[in-house]
């Protein structure tokens, strides 16, 4: 038993079931401190404890197994918190510290929809349409190319983009861009070698990406792209704030995120977990470069350079499951939400072909959930990082999940997402 679930147990004990049945909701704390140890309800939230017990089991497993130096997860239903529960340490080297509710992740790629958020309340105010050229507010890609294939010596065949982008597009991942996660096409190759995200401001990033061109003809096909990297500069041009700011005013603050940011002050090291990547010669993780110091990117990344906590990104989920109102303040419309958790690429194949989802506006999206093979409910919406972070949103069943981790994405990080998705329905249907 994690030292979170045992401590709910005690105070259970001690203070007797009625006073942890009235453990506080969502509403009555507007001071910002849910969710925490003490709001830990257990089968109360609808889950069995079987089932609640083998959830556990598994993340401590992982840890156990050298897989992972630490985790901590935390399942929401219905505004209480079911678990949370925290295995390991934040490095392994000796005398580290436990990972806890205090402990600093990168969280990557789970910045995007943080940054969708930003992007919508903005939209609320009628700043740009979803079908607006992106060459409106980035006029840098006003004219670009396309790589169509290769010639006879395989050098790359380059043509005009047959129109711009749209926002919805740049949205959802279908406006042709690269991102240099698939080396050995003439897109990524350029990604890698000129390396946009390197540049020191977002001006800067958006001239290089600029002149690199597309993957395909704007709306063909989905790539995940550095598409939400240009979304944190059109928020920055629509506002007139650094992007930085805008999110620490207009989402942190709100939500009470004191621990969500780009960069982090010197007197947080202690508390940050380290980054592993699984060493497959060693069988074992192995630090990487940015195990400790400024955000991997120098520049404010809207499609990755966030570090922050379970509690701070279980505040964003529940904000989502709540269509936009946390505490009684309204960061977005519901009928916003469900925009953003739309469909909004048809057809087209989400990762070449993974079933049963599409994509909405910064989210992934579960529209079917028995082609997907998935207990999740139809709707639901989710996404992940680089360094194994993970969560998603089940509106249909008024639930979340959010998993930290610090492991690069490979095939374990992503039997643990998935174990944990099976064993979170699987407790609540044995309730």
């Amino acid at each position: 038993m994690s030292h979170f679930a045992l401590r709910a147990r005690v105070r259970a004990g001690l203070l007797g079931a009625a006073i942890l049945l009235s453990c506080h909701a969502l509403a009555d704390a507007p001071d910002g401190s849910w969710p925490a140890a003490g709001d830990v309800v257990g089968t109360q939230a609808g889950f069995s404890e079987a089932g609640l017990a083998a959830l556990d089991a598994r993340m401590k497993k992982a840890v156990d197994d050298r897989q992972v130096a630490g985790v901590i997860t935390l399942l929401a239903h219905k505004g209480k918190v079911a678990a949370l529960n925290a295995h390991g340490t934040q490095s392994l080297d000796a005398g580290s510290a436990p990972v806890s509710e205090s402990t600093i992740f990168r969280i990557y790629s789970m910045t995007k929809p943080i940054t969708g958020v930003a992007m919508m309340q903005l939209y609320e105010k009628g700043l740009w349409k979803l079908d607006d050229p992106v060459s409106k507010f980035v006029p840098e890609m006003a004219n670009m190319k396309v790589v169509t294939g290769k010639d006879a010596e395989g050098k790359p065949i380059i043509v005009d983009a047959t129109r711009p982008a749209t926002m919805r597009e740049l949205m959802s991942h279908t406006a042709g861009l690269g991102y240099g996660l698939q080396p050995g096409n003439a897109v990524d190759d350029a990604f890698i070698a000129q390396n946009p995200m390197a540049q020191p401001d977002l001006k800067g990033m958006i001239d290089v990406v600029s002149k690199i061109p597309l993957l395909a003809q704007p709306g063909e096909r989905w790539s995940y792209s550095i598409a939400v990297d240009i979304q944190g500069l059109i928020v920055e041009r629509l506002s007139g704030e650094k992007f930085g700011a805008y999110l620490k005013k207009h989402v942190f603050e709100p939500l009470h995120m004191a621990d969500t940011a780009f960069t982090l002050p010197a007197n947080a090291e202690p508390r940050v977990a380290t980054v592993y990547a699984w060493d497959g010669k060693n069988s074992a993780l192995a630090k990487t470069p940015d195990a400790w110091g400024p955000s991997v990117f120098p520049l404010e990344s809207g499609g990755g350079g966030l570090y922050s906590t379970i509690h701070d990104y279980a505040r964003f989920c529940q904000m989502l499951v709540n269509q936009g109102a946390l505490d009684g303040k309204q960061l977005l419309k519901p009928e916003t939400i469900a925009l953003m958790t739309q469909n909004h690429i048809g057809d087209l194949r989400v990762f070449g072909a993974m079933p049963g989802t599409k994509f909405g506006l910064d989210f992934a999206v579960i529209t079917d959930p028995a082609a997907l093979k998935s207990a999740q409910g139809e709707g639901s919406y989710w996404w992940f990082g680089i360094a194994g972070t993970w969560f998603w949103v089940d509106p249909k069943n008024d639930l979340f999940f959010v998993g930290l981790i610090q492991r690069r994405l490979d095939g374990g990080t992503t039997a643990l997402r998935n174990d944990s998705i099976k064993l979170v329905y699987d407790a609540l249907a044995a309730k």
